[in-house]
């Protein structure tokens, strides 16, 4: 792609990212088996109606729509970082592990320790940070190479998997309420759960502002990196621990939710580059209105049952995932 080429792409993405959020999220709030207009949620929302549909825009949709925007747009952002920190546009939370620590954690507190339930966030956060830790800490030899953090990131992943499903056979009498959840859905996600997840993914949305220019000096590789004085393995461990943060929040909220963090920041990359202060936005602005979507399509097209999102999700990003491993491999 040529710099003119990337330059007018640019200029037409970025501006339509934030209405393609809006449009996914008054998508999001009319469509279901009661569709509501445009003029009513502008009214109930405004507070100048109180008609039939006030409780299910209030007390089921818009907070439902809410948590997916922040879900979509902390695993993006995770994918995102992570992407740059490995300089591999097959990096996601789930791939490398990031997210099985923050899952095997949540498991461990819903089906061991119950009674702490209100922990699952910093539980989540705490599990993605350890596993993120450990990664780094298998793939260090005199530094802490992209290809043996991927290669590490793996192998925990089917490590962490397997006490999760060893805990859940264990206690197979307890396991019914985390099913769903490792599905990754939004059924039933209400204003309590907004509230659980909405210090933690805007803390963490907020740091990626910071985060722009050593994920871009990163993408120049190691060596560039250092030339131009940077500390490049602490700024690659404060990357990967604000990856965690992000993969963790998501995880703590909406349960097993795969390949967001895959498929919106390298499409995102592919139409308009690598440069983190255009990337980063408007992946945050996808991965949000992508969940939404996905989500209202799931509750609606299989209707009266509801399909968890993280099952159609995985559904798009299977295929795309194998397309890229295709691209790669040079196989035509």
């Amino acid at each position: 792609m040529s710099k003119a080429d990337r330059t007018r792409r640019r200029r037409i993405v970025v501006p339509l990212a934030p209405l393609l959020l809006i449009a996914g999220t008054v998508f999001g709030l009319a469509v279901g088996s009661v569709p509501i207009s445009l003029r009513d949620i502008f009214s109930i929302l405004t507070g100048g109606s109180h008609s039939q549909y006030d409780v299910i825009l209030m007390d089921v949709r818009l907070p439902r729509v809410l948590v997916g925007v922040l879900v979509g747009a902390c695993l993006a952002a995770s994918g995102a970082l992570l992407q740059g920190i490995m300089r591999n546009p097959l990096a996601d939370p789930g791939i490398i592990g990031v997210s099985a620590g923050g899952g095997l954690a949540a498991v461990v507190t819903l089906v061991l320790l119950p009674q702490l339930s209100y922990l699952l966030p910093p539980a989540a956060f705490a599990g993605s940070l350890v596993a993120a830790l450990l990664i780094y800490s298998l793939s260090w030899d005199n530094g802490a190479s992209p290809i043996k953090i991927v290669l590490a990131g793996v192998a925990v992943s089917a490590l962490l998997g397997a006490v999760m499903n060893g805990i859940m056979v264990v206690h197979s009498d307890r396991i019914q309420a985390v099913i769903p959840w490792l599905a990754g859905g939004l059924n039933g996600r209400s204003w309590h759960h907004l509230s659980f997840m909405l210090p933690y993914a805007l803390a963490g949305l907020a740091l990626t502002v910071p985060a722009i220019k050593p994920a871009n000096v990163l993408m120049l590789g190691d060596k560039t990196a250092r030339l131009l004085g940077q500390r490049v393995e602490l700024q690659r461990l404060l990357l990967l621990a604000l990856a965690a943060l992000l993969a963790g929040t998501a995880v703590s909220v909406a349960g097993l939710v795969g390949f967001v963090g895959l498929v919106v920041p390298h499409a995102v990359r592919l139409l308009i580059g690598d440069d983190y202060r255009y990337l980063m936005p408007v992946s945050i602005a996808g991965g949000g209105a992508l969940v939404v979507i996905a989500d209202t399509i799931a509750r609606t097209w299989f209707d009266p049952a509801e399909m968890p999102v993280g099952i159609l999700l995985a559904c798009i990003g299977a295929p795309f995932f194998l397309y890229l491993l295709r691209k790669r491999s040079g196989v035509r």
